[in-house]
């Protein structure tokens, strides 16, 4: 059974940095295209990151571009998004989702077939 678990949210100040974890067991992230998704209240769940499985192509929100970066442990079987400069309006709850449907690297999140339950980011001072 495939599990999927994001850690390493909580609540920091703005122009601080977090860093989130997605671990899963029942599969290897190197032969899954692996997004981060976000939502925050009264919105639509949005794509923030994602990376290929064979890490060739990697896409940021325009949102994120600069502060966050998405990577990969193959050898801890971990993807990490380390988020900079951190701003209130990146409150939400931040999702990792992995799928290898070989698509091409997806944005949507209904291409993406496994699912953690998500891990809350609050910026505010």
């Amino acid at each position: 059974q495939v599990q999927v678990v994001e850690s390493g949210g909580g609540l920091v100040q703005p122009g601080g940095s977090l860093r989130l974890s997605c671990a899963a067991s029942g599969l290897t992230f190197s032969s899954y295209d692996v997004g981060w998704f976000r939502q925050a209240p009264g919105q639509e769940r949005q794509s923030v990151a994602a990376n290929s499985w064979n890490i060739a192509n990697t896409y940021y929100a325009d949102s994120v571009k600069g502060r966050f970066t998405i990577s990969r442990d193959n050898a801890e079987n971990t993807v990490s998004l380390q988020m900079n400069s951190l701003k209130p309006e990146d409150t939400a709850v931040y999702y990792c989702a992995a799928q290898n449907r070989r698509l091409g690297l997806s944005l949507r999140d209904r291409d993406y077939d496994y699912w953690g339950k998500g891990t809350q980011v609050t910026v505010s001072s």
